[in-house]
């Protein structure tokens, strides 16, 4: 049921109304009361809070872009696919809301249990076709009579955009999705029974100039082994994980052998261009450092250490004398 919120211009014009005595306060304290029974439709179970619905649309916003990101590199045209709805619905509803002759992709969720429906609109399945024939994407609705070519191509072009269900969905649970069937007729597909809920997707889909609708349908005996993870509870909780010492043996090994620049400024100065232009061989700078002040050793250019230079088996060198603290990294 849908709450109705007031402005505040009808919330003013209510109180006159009242006041005035247009409007009694006790009928509209029964008027009320009566609206408190609902009719509910035992055919049209409500299976998904609106907690989980707001979950899966969450999940399809991710496979959108991701769906956009690969048709565009794929048709190598204008490609965008957004969330138009999330609704939960009966199987047999959907079915008669959806063209009589249309472009059906049964997928198998594995470990999940049944399949999920993904339905083109035709119009953008052609645009998809004519693009992929190196035309600019129009559409001729000719689902009807698909040729063996036009079928493998369209197969192809949905059965690679799997890897995009499988990472939207990895939040939540790993599945394997692959394309197992690929239908014309919307009669032919049994999924589910008839007045079992299903979750439908609508994606506004546009290729090029052409534009249309992608649904996709998901059966409640999918979602059901992981239903409790689509609530927010399972989204805010945080989790513990053990350390894998394999793991953290190799991170300290790799960040032991990283290697790091280091190095020690001498000091400096300035000089003018026309002193530069006069120098000559023999000549001595004076840098701006004392020579009894220790020096400044950088580590990939930040300052780490204060040394003073030397010798060590015939090198030059420096001995570390303390290390430098930043921030608030004393306290």
């Amino acid at each position: 049921m849908v709450e109705e919120i007031l402005s505040q211009n009808e919330i003013d014009e209510l109180l006159t109304a009242i006041s005035s005595g247009e409007m009694n306060a006790e009928e509209l304290k029964q008027e009320k009361e009566e609206q408190r029974v609902q009719v509910y439709d035992f055919k049209r179970a409500l299976r998904f809070s609106k907690d989980q619905i707001r979950s899966l649309a969450r999940i399809h916003e991710n496979y959108a872009r991701l769906l956009t990101t690969y048709f565009s590199g794929q048709l190598r045209s204008y490609v965008n696919i957004s969330v138009a709805s999330v609704d939960q619905i009966p199987y047999e509803e959907f079915i008669r809301s959806i063209p009589k002759m249309t472009v059906l992709n049964t997928f198998s969720v594995q470990p999940l249990d049944g399949r999920i429906l993904m339905e083109v609109n035709p119009n953008i399945a052609y645009a998809m076709i004519d693009r992929q024939l190196g035309g600019r994407g129009k559409s001729i609705n000719k689902v009807e009579n698909l040729t063996e070519i036009e079928t493998m191509l369209m197969s192809q072009l949905f059965e690679k955009s799997s890897s995009s269900l499988y990472e939207a969905w990895s939040s939540i649970v790993e599945v394997n999705p692959i394309l197992e069937d690929f239908e014309i007729n919307p009669q032919f597909l049994q999924l589910v029974a008839p007045n079992e809920t299903v979750i439908i997707v609508s994606l506004n889909t546009t290729i090029g100039e052409t534009t249309g609708m992608i649904n996709i349908c998901i059966p409640h005996i999918v979602l059901e082994p992981i239903i409790r993870r689509l609530s927010v509870h399972y989204w805010m909780q945080t989790h513990t994980k053990k350390q894998d010492p394999e793991a953290y043996k190799k991170l300290h090994t790799n960040i032991q052998e990283a290697e790091v620049e280091a190095k020690t400024l001498l000091g400096n100065t300035t000089i003018t261009v026309d002193e530069l232009l006069h120098l000559h061989k023999g000549d001595v700078i004076a840098l701006n450092e004392p020579i009894d002040q220790p020096l400044e050793l950088q580590i990939n250019n930040q300052p780490k250490f204060h040394v003073q230079p030397g010798k060590s088996n015939y090198k030059m060198a420096v001995q570390v004398l303390k290390e430098l603290k930043r921030g608030n990294e004393d306290e």
